[in-house]
């Protein structure tokens, strides 16, 4: 953005808005939405290691299974941007509690599904109040905290996002080890439940409303419109398996074509000064929405694949049990969890260059772990695998964190929900696309050579590709920030005479 529309939609799109006072329970509130946060994205990778227990106890075929996962990873993509509308137009709070307290409802009813049909239905309803529920919970930072604060904050929330996804399978095999028998794949779900009474419970008493603003319209046809687009390019990805890509290819220029349409129908409400969807200014007026709503999706293809991949190696390929499989990428999570809460105090003073570092630590990480597996004796392999991809999940950290801070950070608090909600659905996009084709080149390498080990290895070397894409974009982000800031000390006046221009460099 230069800094002419900076200033120019200043007053439209500004970051600070006036009023603020800071809630003294802000803390304890952002811990309710964390672990909420936490219990849906979770949700998303925890199943996976149960679908062979699923499938023989429910007598399912592949295909019904598979709709356990990714039933669930396509209504959650559905409802974020429309949601986080709902949360801007009527009150976060309230949409925070009904998703939440839906998402309870659904759990149990996952766990107490006496066939597969039944828990297909659960699990789609369930993804759906999973996706009202996540753009509250950027929106509800967004609107609690300022500054500094901010910042930590979100990188606490980076961290949730970052380890939920690399825990997921540790979580699942440590949940059927205790839960052992036939029917122990059912407390995969019910664990949600007395956790998310309890956040319900507490969010009650923490969480703030939103101050009412008049901004009451729902755009209906941008809600059609942005649907159909969402489903029509998630749906041939979520049915992989089954050969999807290849039978519904048509699907995804159908969807591009829609997506096109609706950026077109937000343009002309914002012509006519009504209220979008999702205000399409995000992107050309927002400093750094558009790149670190490009830069996650790029990211999410190989971050999310990779640990369904890792899944497949270490438990076909190596005869690994799921608690130890979950085990052996628990340093990736580690290292995660804890860059990414040291990343949200320093993202303020480093900036871009914070997910520069992260992303080549990651590449480092992953292709340090690809080489290892490849080539270590296998007794021993994953043990020398584990300091890399801890470095790997330290890189991480420092990715996901400040690059959910960089991206909705100037975005005004009463747009927050459907930002998060759009930055969320790219997220959302790129994991089903990693999801899909990773493991699917894991099983196509493996066909051909009967070599798990090379299987690894190109899965792997496939998601680096994403990371290196991820990262150039973060690179030009970091180099254009310093020449803004370059050009800003050789002219001090110019900045001293524009506010908006000093705060955004």
């Amino acid at each position: 953005m230069t800094a002419a529309a900076s200033a120019a939609d200043g007053g439209n799109l500004g970051a600070q808005e006036a009023g603020y006072e800071p809630d003294p329970r802000r803390w304890r509130a952002l811990w309710v939405t964390l672990v909420a946060g936490f219990m849906s994205l979770l949700d998303v990778t925890i199943v996976a290691v149960a679908l062979p227990t699923i499938q023989r106890d429910l007598h399912a075929s592949p295909a019904q299974v598979q709709w356990v996962v990714s039933g669930y990873a396509l209504t959650f993509a559905l409802a974020l941007v429309t949601a986080g509308r709902l949360g801007d137009a009527l009150d976060r709070r309230r949409i925070f509690l009904l998703a939440l307290s839906g998402f309870v409802v659904f759990s149990a009813a996952c766990g107490a599904a006496p066939d597969i049909t039944l828990l297909v239905v659960a699990r789609l309803a369930q993804g759906l109040a999973a996706g009202a529920m996540a753009p509250q919970n950027s929106a509800l930072i967004q609107q609690m905290f300022r500054g500094a604060e901010r910042g930590r904050a979100f990188g606490f929330f980076g961290s949730t996002i970052g380890v939920s996804s690399a825990v997921g399978p540790l979580t699942g095999g440590a949940i059927l080890a205790l839960a052992s028998g036939p029917q122990g794949w059912r407390w995969i779900f019910y664990v949600n439940v007395p956790i998310g009474i309890l956040a319900v419970l507490l969010g009650r008493r923490l969480l703030p409303s939103t101050r009412r603003s008049g901004r009451g319209h729902v755009d209906l046809p941008g809600v059609l419109l942005l649907g159909l687009g969402v489903l029509a390019l998630m749906f041939p990805l979520v049915q992989a398996a089954s050969g999807g890509i290849t039978r519904l290819w048509w699907l995804f220029p159908a969807g591009a074509a829609i997506l096109v349409g609706f950026v077109q129908w937000q343009r002309r409400l914002v012509a006519r000064s009504a209220q979008p969807l999702l205000d399409p200014r995000l992107f050309t007026s927002v400093r750094g929405y558009a790149v670190g709503a490009g830069l996650g999706t790029l990211y999410f293809i190989g971050f999310s694949g990779v640990w369904l991949v890792f899944a497949l190696f270490f438990q076909h390929g190596l005869g690994f049990s799921p608690l130890r499989s979950g085990l052996a990428v628990t340093p990736f999570a580690l290292g995660s969890a804890s860059a990414a809460v040291v990343a949200g105090r320093l993202v303020g003073r480093f900036g871009r260059l914070l997910t520069v570092c992260g992303l080549t630590g990651v590449l480092l990480g992953l292709g340090g772990a690809a080489l290892l597996l490849r080539f270590a004796p296998l007794g021993i392999a994953p043990w020398v695998a584990a300091p890399v991809l801890f470095l790997g999940g330290i890189g991480g950290g420092f990715v996901v964190s400040p690059n959910i801070t960089m991206t909705l950070r100037d975005v005004p608090v009463h747009m927050a929900g459907a930002a998060g909600g759009a930055l969320q659905t790219g997220q959302r996009l790129g994991a089903a696309m990693g999801t899909a084709a990773l493991p699917g080149l894991f099983y196509l390498v493996l066909g051909r050579s009967h070599d798990y080990r090379g299987a690894l290895v190109a899965a792997l070397g496939a998601a680096l590709v994403g990371m290196v894409a991820s990262l150039a974009l973060a690179t030009f982000d970091w180099q254009r920030d310093r020449r803004l800031r370059g050009s800003h000390r050789r002219c001090p006046d110019e900045v001293a005479h524009d506010p908006t221009r000093a705060r955004q460099s």
